[in-house]
Formats: structure tokens, C-alpha cells, sequence
């Protein structure tokens, strides 16, 4: 790759059928210049996440053309999944990685909106650092009601309108919902139970909108295929809320229902400083530095 490296997590409403999934992956990586980082699906969520990065342009190419198998393949109307959604092409945000702003991972994602509308003519929400509407930088506030219950709402009032498209949503593809943000980590833990309403307790009271950890989004789902109760969290900055806070948290709230955890996951992947932290953390090591991993004394030195 060369200097200036986007990276870009589009996540999509099929998360259990297999030809749907490699249509997506053969769109996201038919561009020169991008790399399939990894891929994740899951049935219970009905959901799956994609990670590409490479240049900035050729990234933004391959995000459209997965928008638009999305669209084309992926019907909400008969969707049914734990996560929440409001589009075929849910989330598609654009990262700075290397050699590129924040700011210019904006002007990315508004880009790729004015297409996404040209092309497939499914509407656009921009949240975080792409948000245009105040309010909007927040995904949960965006996505509020989801599919079905802002098409309800779309029919008798204008004020939630995409902010490209006609103030409608796709009839089977809803709209898509393009940002730039920093890193974010996607961490579920598995509760040792099958009681939903724990899990949604303890997501409250771990989220930073109920008063919780500072940038911490959380919410509590049902995993059927195992019995098992989840708490799914985004971590929007782990350098304030490091992973392990939060797995401590959940944890801890959770013992006081007597539920033990079962589990964690990671979906997608994780800074390298946020394992350092987390391993730091965890083992309480005194005066650990990044330059205690050998791979990073390595790195250093061949730099130099």
C-alpha cells in the first residue's frame, strides 16, 4: 500500500447466507488497491462487517459497488436479525489509518453518498465526523425506530428526512447510512444466561448515554443459536475507555444478577495500542511502554 491508507467497515443486514456474502466480498475487493482485511457474520444478528483498506480512492470505489450489491441482493422487508438496521448497506464508515485526516475521510463519505444516490438511488444519512444535520453524529440517533418504524414515520412528517435522497426510503433497501470516525472497537461478552432483560440491564448501566463509561455504546440481544444472553458494545475511543474497563464493567454488573460471563468476542479487528493497554491493564504491569512488545522495538529500529 502506499502512504495514504483508508480503511472502511461496511457492515450489511445478511449475515447467514453464503452467495449474498461472497457477492459483497467479490464487489468490495474487484478495485486495484484494496485489500480484504477480514470478514465477519453473524446468524443470530442477521449482520456482517467487512474490513477493507488501501488508497483512499480505490477504497471508495470498491464501498459503493458493495453498497450496491447490497441493494440489489438484501431485502429489508423480509430481514429479520438481533442487530438493528436501516439499510441493506447499513454503516459504511471511512477510518484514517495513515497519511489522511479525519477530515478528508469526510469529504470520502460524502463522496460516496453523492453516488451511492446517483447509482442506485438509495438515500444517504451522514453521522460522525461526515453528520450535516445537528444530531445526527450519533448512529444510534440516526438509526432510531429503524427500518420499519422510520418509513412509518417518513409518511407523515419530514424532519428525519435523508439527507440525500427524496425524503423517502428505499422500497427493500432502506438507506445507508455513511460516516468518517476514528478507530472503533466491536466487543461483545456472552452472559452464562439466557435472561435477555439482564443483558439489556447491564448494557444500560454500562453505556455512557445512561450515565455509564465515556464512550462506551451498549445494548443487549439474544444469541438463539446458543441460548445465550449478549451484551454488544462499541468502543469509540479506547484510549479513554480502554477494552478492558469495559469487560471488567460488563463483569461486574453482571455478577450482581449472580450471572458470570460466559465469553467475549472481538468483530473485525483492534488497534495494536489497545491490546498493549488492555494487557497492561490487566496484569497491572509497572512501567510497560509500547516499546516493551519486541515487534514495535523491532519496527522502531528498522525505521530509524
Amino acid at each position: 500500500m502506499s502512504g495514504r491508507v483508508v480503511e472502511c467497515v461496511p457492515n450489511f443486514s445478511e449475515g447467514r447466507e453464503e452467495a449474498t456474502l461472497l457477492a459483497l466480498e467479490d464487489a468490495l475487493t474487484s478495485v486495484a488497491g484494496v485489500t480484504l482485511l477480514g470478514r465477519e457474520a453473524d446468524a443470530d444478528h442477521n449482520r456482517s462487517v467487512f474490513t477493507i483498506a488501501g488508497e483512499p480512492e480505490a477504497v471508495l470505489e470498491a464501498a459503493i459497488r458493495g453498497v450496491g450489491v447490497a441493494a440489489e441482493r438484501i431485502d429489508l422487508r423480509t430481514h429479520r436479525g438481533e442487530h438493528p438496521r436501516l439499510g441493506a448497506a447499513d454503516v459504511v464508515p471511512f477510518v484514517p489509518v495513515r497519511g489522511v485526516t479525519l477530515e478528508e475521510c469526510a469529504a470520502l463519505a460524502w463522496a460516496a453518498g453523492a453516488e451511492i444516490w446517483r447509482r442506485f438511488a438509495v438515500p444517504v444519512y451522514f453521522y460522525e465526523a461526515a453528520s450535516k444535520v445537528a444530531g445526527r453524529e450519533r448512529l444510534e440517533n440516526v438509526r432510531r425506530g429503524q427500518f420499519e418504524g422510520l418509513l412509518e414515520e417518513l409518511a407523515s412528517s419530514s424532519s428525519r428526512a435523508p439527507d440525500l435522497g427524496e425524503g423517502v426510503l428505499h422500497p427493500s433497501a432502506g438507506a445507508v447510512i455513511v460516516g468518517a470516525r476514528k478507530f472503533l472497537i466491536a466487543f461483545n461478552v456472552n452472559l452464562n444466561t439466557g435472561d435477555l432483560a439482564i443483558a439489556k440491564a447491564v448494557a444500560k448501566k454500562v453505556r455512557a448515554s445512561s450515565g455509564g463509561l465515556p464512550h462506551v455504546k451498549a445494548m443487549g440481544v439474544m444469541l438463539h443459536s446458543r441460548g445465550l444472553a449478549q451484551v454488544s458494545l462499541n468502543l469509540t475511543d479506547f484510549e479513554v475507555t480502554p477494552v478492558h474497563a469495559a469487560f471488567e464493567a460488563v463483569q461486574r454488573e453482571a455478577a450482581a444478577y449472580g450471572v458470570e460471563v460466559a465469553g467475549s468476542e472481538l468483530i473485525g479487528f483492534i488497534p495494536r495500542k489497545a491490546v498493549e493497554s488492555a494487557f497492561q491493564g490487566m496484569l497491572r504491569i509497572e512501567r510497560f511502554e509500547s516499546a516493551s512488545v519486541i515487534e514495535n522495538a523491532l519496527d522502531a529500529k528498522l525505521e530509524a
